[in-house]
């Protein structure tokens, strides 16, 4: 079997160093080229054809946003991020390179490790992401270019009952699928949304901020104990890092329960209370993200009366969340990710039409 071939972009002599040492240790792996600037990165991707690329943020040339929008327009190559996520500016430019096509973000040594952790973290992720087909991000190309109108009103049947709540979850290529739904919902999008995205500390501390900046709606991580936003506010809650979030009574709790398939937050924590709680009036999407976490959820909002979708093979970049709800008949809708949004648009057009009646 032929070892994965790694391309290490780094400009710090001293990590980029420990990451080829760390790599090279592997049999299953093989450094083939190292780059300090994001220009020569660029240049190793188009000679070398790397099948993972390592990826620092902050690069002399360009930058590691740069680089991630480049290589995912016109030699679409898994990358991970590995970021030392010191600051809100560099953790914004981490969650822009995850929009555009990175695949995850894992962050640097400190430097005072006193065990081989990091090394075998950083082996781990390499070949778990070498395995991902990555599909193309155009958003290299679109440079200056105006962002494609939003499609026209959808001819989705109306569901049972008025809903009232959206429930999203996703992991793996989630954080720019996300994104790409909430821009697609207009400013007065009346349901409120609660979020379940699998990102770890320290990389998830500003991505609510983030998104906020970026949606036309409102997004911030949950409060314990805060009341769920009324219907006609439409605003964003997020779980936030290292907490499950569920709906209870009206309200939103958080707690430290045991993960759920290794994760917490929890897809499923989240979308079986809503079932609980919401039943036939709730909406719930799940997005592309490695593993099984959320399909037992859709499951029992689906079993509830609810609506349900889950994102298509063909968008996600990692199809196994929402094959998983497919194969057990989880999912309502199975719809490619430029759909999402439009048809979350028009089931919650059917609140306000219902309402005004």
């Amino acid at each position: 079997m032929m070892p994965i071939r790694v391309l290490v972009v780094e400009d710090s002599q001293t990590v980029r160093a420990r990451i080829v040492e760390a790599l090279s240790r592997d049999p299953g792996l093989r450094v083939v080229g190292v780059a300090e600037d994001g220009k020569r990165a660029i240049e190793q991707c188009e000679r070398l054809a790397p099948d993972v690329i390592t990826l620092d943020m902050m690069l002399p040339e360009m930058t590691g946003l740069a680089v991630t929008e480049y290589v995912m327009a016109y030699r679409p190559t898994p990358i991970l991020i590995v970021s030392a996520s010191v600051n809100r500016g560099e953790l914004f430019r981490t969650y822009e390179a995850l929009a555009a096509g990175a695949i995850d973000v894992l962050d640097k040594p400190r430097g005072d490790e006193t065990d081989d952790g990091w090394d075998r973290k950083l082996v781990a992720t390499v070949k778990l992401i070498s395995r991902i087909k990555v599909i193309t991000h155009p958003r290299g190309r679109l440079a200056g270019i105006a962002r494609t109108p939003a499609p026209g009103p959808l001819d989705v049947p109306p569901p049972a009952r008025t809903p009232r709540l959206v429930a999203i979850g996703g992991s793996t290529g989630a954080p720019g699928a996300l994104l790409e739904i909430l821009q697609a919902l207009p400013s007065d999008y009346p349901l409120p949304l609660l979020v379940v995205i699998h990102l770890g500390d320290p990389f998830a501390l500003a991505f609510a901020d983030w998104l906020d900046g970026e949606s036309p709606l409102r997004v911030a991580y949950a409060c314990d104990g805060e009341p769920l936003p009324p219907v006609g506010s439409g605003r964003v809650l997020m779980a936030p890092p290292g907490q499950h979030l569920v709906l209870r009574g009206g309200r939103l709790w958080l707690n430290l329960d045991p993960p759920r398939h290794f994760c917490r937050p929890s897809v499923d924590a989240l979308f079986e209370s809503v079932a609980a709680e919401m039943g036939s009036t709730a909406i719930a999407c799940l997005l592309t993200g490695m593993g099984r976490d959320g399909a037992q959820g859709l499951a029992a909002i689906r079993r509830a009366g609810g609506s349900t979708i889950a994102q298509d093979e063909q968008t996600s970049v990692v199809y196994g969340m929402p094959r998983q709800a497919v194969e057990m008949g989880a999912a309502e809708r199975v719809l490619p990710l430029g759909a999402i949004g439009p048809t979350l648009n028009a089931l919650g057009a059917r609140w306000e039409k219902r309402v005004i009646r």
